[in-house]
């Protein structure tokens, strides 16, 4: 664990927000890390801690598989808050009762503050919190005080302050709970009385040192995609080690419109070695006469491997660099020992591999401090506030098989899309056009047409894990659709996507 600076510990109870917690006390100028409930007391205090939050989790305490600590956790010596789970889990573990509500709270509940609690200092003594439980502390442990309630739950907080801990039964981290962050920022600067020691600047400076040791004068490769992850990692990596750095950019064919040609301008002028691999017709040979999205995606990322793994075979001895960050690590359970899902780039080197070790600067970064990063290394702001795009690129907005027309139609109609969203001065957490494997009758002119279905996709979002599709001006929508079927051959009607995150997704393939 970083001990340069102070540092909370986040211990997972399962809870769907932990990532944001951890993200939330370092928008704070906090350290933090994301640790398993289950770690054993020992190797929590040999990591000297500053403070520990235990979040949230879908469990009830008083069921035997249910995850639970032990009472040596709260007698560390460091203050600890509880969070949903995690104040019922405090409460259960010293000697307090924990029962199923008669009322469950669901949704954003009225909160009201009754003591003078360290924790609600410069907060309103009523506000909004988010709330998700059907469990509630029924009896207070020996030595707590109520610090809030609502309509149907008696404590929505409690607190211990001669021995420092805390716990709320809402979720401070969301948006929802007004004032939220102040309540995080009261327990981290009055409860921990932290420094507030991290920032991207000192980040800089001590990845930069460890590139530096790490590689010493051997060089590196790193597969460049021209998303945010491997941009910034190239970035740092330049900045570390200059002209020690090979960027190979595979150009599978099925990036936006002057997308490749655009990160070939961002990084041709910098102190690296670039390579661009045109791979295009490769790729679309491999697809001919596949119309189902997963072995599209399959065949896509081996056969993306196969071309870096020739290229980079020129570098022998070289490390290899990945733009692996920390949500990656903690979804593949390296952190929490829970696998929420596999990242090829996450679990060290491959077997019978040329390189001689692995570099990932972002490794311990989230996705917001992997663009703050690169905004302060310099980057173009259209790579570091660029949409997320997933990595077999338009062929999976190519819905059915694949072929050079069909993406041709999609580039444009989805250029033109972006370039009117832009231009409006709309701007949204993901919008694309996508091309449906349909056909509809048109007219132009005087003559029938049998083209294809453009469809629009704009949605708003905050975590990608849930999102409502935007409502872009009718206006705007207009434009677009009369732009596409005037200029874009093949393309001949345009629809809007109109359903959220659940029940569909934010991709349609």
């Amino acid at each position: 664990m970083n001990k340069t600076n102070q540092t909370v510990v986040v211990l997972d109870f399962g809870g769907q927000y932990k990532e944001l917690i951890a993200r939330r006390v370092r928008e704070l100028h906090v350290h933090s890390v994301i640790l398993p409930g289950s770690i054993s007391i020992e190797e929590l205090r040999d990591m000297r801690p500053d403070g520990i939050i235990l979040t949230g989790g879908p469990h009830s305490v008083y069921r035997e598989d249910a995850p639970h600590t032990v009472k040596e956790l709260f007698e560390i010596g460091v203050p600890i808050l509880g969070i949903c789970y995690g104040m019922q889990l405090m409460a259960y573990t010293l000697g307090g009762k924990v029962t199923p509500c008669e009322v469950s709270e669901y949704g954003t509940i009225e909160t009201f503050v009754d003591d003078d609690c360290p924790l609600f200092c410069g907060i309103e003594r009523e506000f909004s919190s988010l709330m998700s439980h059907t469990d509630f502390v029924g009896e207070l442990p020996k030595g707590f005080k109520r610090a809030a309630h609502t309509a149907d739950c008696p404590t929505a907080a409690m607190y211990d302050e001669e021995r420092g801990l805390y716990a709320v039964q809402f979720h401070p981290e969301v948006e929802r709970t007004k004032q939220g962050m102040d309540i995080l920022s009261n327990f981290l600067y009055k409860v921990c009385k932290l420094k507030g020691d991290y920032s991207i600047d000192d980040f800089i400076e001590r990845e930069v040192k460890r590139i530096r040791e790490q590689v010493g004068d051997r060089s590196v490769v790193l597969g460049l995609s021209g998303g945010v992850d491997s941009s910034v990692c190239a970035a740092i990596l330049e900045k570390a080690i200059p002209n020690q750095l090979t960027c190979i950019f595979v150009d599978h064919g099925m990036m936006r419109k002057n997308e490749g040609d655009e990160i070939e301008a961002a990084f041709k002028g910098k102190s690296l070695n670039f390579v661009r691999v045109d791979a295009g017709s490769r790729f679309l040979k491999k697809l001919e006469g596949v119309s189902d999205p997963e072995k599209k995606r399959k065949i896509i990322g081996e056969e993306f491997v196969r071309v870096f793994e020739e290229e980079s075979s020129r570098f022998g001895g070289s490390f290899l660099a990945q733009g692996t960050i920390y949500p990656d690590v903690v979804e593949s359970g390296l952190t929490t020992g829970a696998v929420i899902k596999s990242h090829h780039n996450v679990g060290g080197l491959p077997k019978d591999t040329r390189f001689v070790g692995l570099v990932e600067p972002l490794r311990s970064l989230f996705k917001d401090e992997v663009r703050a990063l690169g905004r302060k290394l310099g980057l173009d702001e259209k790579l570091v506030s660029r949409q997320p795009f997933p990595g077999p690129g338009l062929a999976v907005r190519c819905i059915g098989e694949i072929t050079k027309d069909k993406l041709d139609i999609l580039r444009e109609a989805d250029f033109i899309y972006r370039e009117e969203l832009e231009k409006a001065h709309l701007r949204y957490d993901q919008f694309f056009a996508v091309l449906t494997n349909m056909r509809t009758v048109g007219v132009m002119g005087d003559g029938r047409t049998y083209n294809y279905v453009v469809g629009l996709r704009a949605v708003i979002t905050s975590d990608f894990m849930t999102c409502e599709y935007a409502h872009v001006p009718y206006e705007v929508l207009d434009r677009v659709s009369s732009r596409i079927v005037n200029e874009v051959k093949g393309a001949s009607r345009v629809v809007y996507d109109i359903t959220g995150k659940p029940p569909a997704t934010i991709e349609w393939e």
